[in-house]
């Protein structure tokens, strides 16, 4: 039996990681153990929770004001401790954050083959996003298996000369996901959103706006930009499910709280954020898991990013990147919105990202690394 460590800290991380530990754990061949940073600690452990999933190791990593560096120290030596503990097989991590790069490095000077879901995404800009981009490249060196979602982060990956035969389209798994809510799980959550206030109608605009290179004067920009959207579309309501970091959090209550037709909510559940994104007649985001995930429902989405490594929505039609720009954001928001939901609806089935097969395909690459190399 080979044993396998999962490590994961953020929401995005846990979904698209359950599809991954429930399909794996189907297989006797595998003991599947996982590991939450908690660098998202509450919202990560919620979305475990959905899939039924508990952590073997929490970490509990996250301290008030903490730095970059601070938190990137602390991961390596907290995942130190489990390594030297327990002899893993193989490492599995997903996406660009601090817990993939310390998971990534820990596995490495260990000598433990590494996995990486959602490989192959770039900006090829350093600080946008930051610290991502720069994470997802340094991942790149050291992994040897590379799931790529797209055969666009697959060509990216060979004109970075990693070995072809190390690198396999999977689809996203974020899709896998979308794919295991319960009926019942989404009119639970129509039944919340509704006591929230949230009115789920043809109307509706989702935003979401958290990441760190977007802090400071583009916050201002873009929460300006809301506010004037609010204005000029009174009878549509903004639905913004605040991110619990303060320097974000208390700029956009400060910003927007006093606006009739937006509702700021704490971060949602899973099936919540699901439901919305469902009934959106746009989506507003800086987040990249939203990206991946809108078009399946044929949203059109704006981008408040500079950069996105996410390119094939752009190439699609599904997205636009605004960035930060007001007026920008204000003149491609009001073009969408000025028109009924029917007219601005794209083709959810040409979405690139798969069709909710991909832990399938990687338990059979998995299976292939360990059972089949020679």
């Amino acid at each position: 039996m080979k044993k396998i460590i999962v490590i994961l800290g953020t929401r995005p991380e846990a979904i698209k990681l359950a599809p991954v530990i429930l399909q794996l754990r189907q297989n006797p061949k595998y003991r599947i153990l996982v590991c939450n940073t908690e660098q998202q600690k509450e919202i990560s452990n919620q979305a475990l929770g959905f899939f039924g999933i508990k952590a073997d190791f929490n970490l509990n990593v996250m301290l008030d004001n903490q730095t970059l560096p601070g938190l990137q120290s602390l991961l390596m030596s907290r995942l130190a401790q489990i390594y030297s503990a327990n002899r893993f097989d193989a490492t599995i991590v997903q996406g660009d954050t601090a817990t993939v790069l310390g998971g990534a490095l820990t596995s490495f000077y260990n000598k433990i083959p590494l996995f990486h879901v959602e490989a192959g995404l770039r900006s090829y800009k350093l600080n946008e996003p930051f610290p991502e981009e720069a994470i997802r490249q340094m991942v790149a060196r050291i992994a040897d298996l590379h799931f790529a979602p797209t055969e666009y982060a697959k060509d990216v990956l060979i004109k970075e000369n990693i070995d072809e035969s190390r690198i396999f389209v999977t689809g996203n798994t974020v899709i896998d996901a979308l794919m295991q809510l319960s009926n019942q799980s989404v009119e639970d959550a129509e039944k919340s959103l509704k006591r929230g206030n949230i009115i789920l109608n043809d109307k509706l605009v989702l935003i979401t706006v958290h990441r760190r290179e977007n802090h400071g004067v583009r916050l201002e920009q873009i929460l300006e930009a809301i506010a004037e959207l609010a204005k000029m579309f009174s009878d549509h309501q903004f639905v913004l499910p605040v991110h619990p970091n303060p320097n974000v959090k208390n700029r956009i209550y400060e910003a927007l709280d006093s606006k009739s037709n937006i509702v700021l909510t704490e971060p949602l559940d899973y099936p919540e954020l699901v439901c919305l994104m469902k009934n959106s007649k746009l989506v507003l985001t800086d987040s990249g898991g939203i990206q991946e995930e809108a078009p399946t429902f044929g949203n059109p989405v704006l981008v408040m990013r500079l950069e996105t490594e996410r390119k094939e929505i752009i190439d699609a039609g599904f997205a636009k990147l605004v960035g930060a720009d007001k007026m920008k954001i204000i003149r491609e928001a009001g073009i969408i919105l000025s028109r009924d939901r029917a007219e601005t609806r794209l083709d959810g089935s040409k979405s690139p990202y798969g069709q909710g097969n991909s832990s399938i395909e990687i338990e059979r690459i998995i299976n292939a690394f360990f059972y089949c190399a020679n």
